[in-house]
């Protein structure tokens, strides 16, 4: 049996500002070759800061600490943030809070935003932005709820849960990138990495 070949070729060494396993995954994928550096930021939200402004700052701030460092790359940062009403739901720091933030999310239509920068300072590019997907959750008993906490699959996952995986069953509907709530908005991506002849078809 042939083996296949990776649909895209990058045009310049890449390197992904993020240890997130779900992101290395997309852009293996795709057939792509890249370094995986990840950013040492501080993430906290500034006071009263909006989550898509946040996930568009961490992203951005992501980029460019490593893009400084090495100039000839292109450098894809990017930041996933749950909210709700304005609220901006992290990775949860026990399993209280992840329980807490499930009974939240029940039965309500939450925001997940990924802010995206794509930085290469050797050529001047700076683009940042953000895809917003819709995500409904239906609803669970505490039983359930805690079971899956049981799982630990939600302890590092924003929001305390993982769509693409046990975390699935929790959903009810999505409206927009379903890559974009794994992580990653690879259609977004792919877009702006060919616009600025990063990328080429293998």
């Amino acid at each position: 049996m042939t083996p296949s070949r990776g649909m895209f070729t990058a045009c310049c060494p890449l390197i992904l500002a993020s240890s997130s396993p779900r992101r290395q995954e997309f852009l293996s994928q795709l057939g792509l070759d890249y370094r995986v550096m990840p950013a040492i930021i501080d993430e906290t939200p500034a006071p009263g800061e909006a989550p898509e402004c946040f996930a568009r700052r961490m992203a951005a701030t992501k980029a460019e600490h490593i893009a400084t460092v090495f100039p000839e790359s292109c450098v894809i940062g990017a930041d996933t943030v749950v909210a709700l009403d304005g609220s901006i739901f992290g990775k949860p720091r026990d399993r209280h809070e992840a329980l807490t933030t499930l009974k939240i999310l029940q039965g309500q239509t939450h925001q997940v935003i990924t802010g995206f920068a794509v930085y290469m300072q050797q050529r001047s590019i700076k683009e940042v932005n953000t895809i917003t997907t819709l995500v409904t959750f239906d609803t669970f008993s505490d039983d359930i709820l805690q079971s899956y906490i049981d799982s630990e699959e939600p302890m590092d996952k924003a929001g305390a849960y993982g769509i693409q995986g046990k975390g699935t069953f929790l959903i009810r509907s999505i409206t927009g990138s379903y890559s974009n709530v794994v992580g990653l908005p690879v259609n977004a991506i792919v877009q702006v990495l060919l616009r600025h002849h990063l990328l080429q078809p293998h």
